[in-house]
């Protein structure tokens, strides 16, 4: 891991220095303005696709940017949305999925995940969005699951009691995006009120 010495070292010696009034206001303050749930996909970097700085997102990351509905008992994603809503105060909640998604590829294929259990059990989340993709039967096409799953884990979202009641509020917005790894481009999914972005 040399190269993250190197990339420590050049951060500490050219960005810090340039944003060194921000990272002291960051020190005492944390008020991002977006909860941004996206895939753990390594090529899918939030900061980078959206141009922000540090403090600005406040990032969930999960295989497939899955969002369980909300059940009885605590997980990490539910802490997360609750603390970016109730105690950060976000305004808007996006929810990223992306071109060439493993998660959705191996359920669009059926791969089989026996080796992977754990995987295997994270991704029955993403079954409503399998279903509503295959409908007519056959194969089921990627890019449409991508979509499908998007809106799903949205609908997901909604069930949280934090998300539910800032939503009837009026005091958080939801976004559903697709980011497409080749061309760069997002598009936000017609379901959302804002228009489609482009790269």
């Amino acid at each position: 891991m040399p190269h993250f010495a190197e990339g420590i070292a050049r951060f500490q010696r050219e960005v810090f220095p340039a944003k060194a009034g921000l990272f002291a206001r960051l020190a005492t303050a944390h008020r991002p303005g977006t909860l941004f749930i996206g895939c753990s996909d390594a090529r899918v970097v939030p900061e980078l696709i959206t141009q922000t700085d540090p403090g600005e997102l406040f990032v969930i990351r999960t295989a497939g940017n899955l969002v369980p509905a909300h059940t009885p008992g605590t997980d990490g994603v539910t802490a997360a949305v609750e603390y970016a809503v109730t105690v950060l105060g976000v305004r808007d909640i996006v929810v990223c999925g992306h071109s060439a998604c493993g998660a959705m590829t191996a359920l669009a294929e059926g791969h089989d995940l026996s080796t992977a259990p754990a995987v295997a059990a994270w991704l029955r989340h993403a079954d409503a969005s399998l279903a509503r993709a295959a409908i007519g039967g056959g194969t089921v096409d990627v890019a449409a699951l991508v979509r499908e799953n998007v809106a799903a884990q949205l609908a997901n979202l909604a069930t949280h009691p934090s998300a539910a009641r800032a939503l009837a509020a009026g005091e958080v917005r939801l976004h559903g995006w697709v980011f497409d790894i080749a061309d760069g481009t997002v598009e936000e999914l017609p379901a959302t009120a804002s228009p489609v972005l482009a790269a």
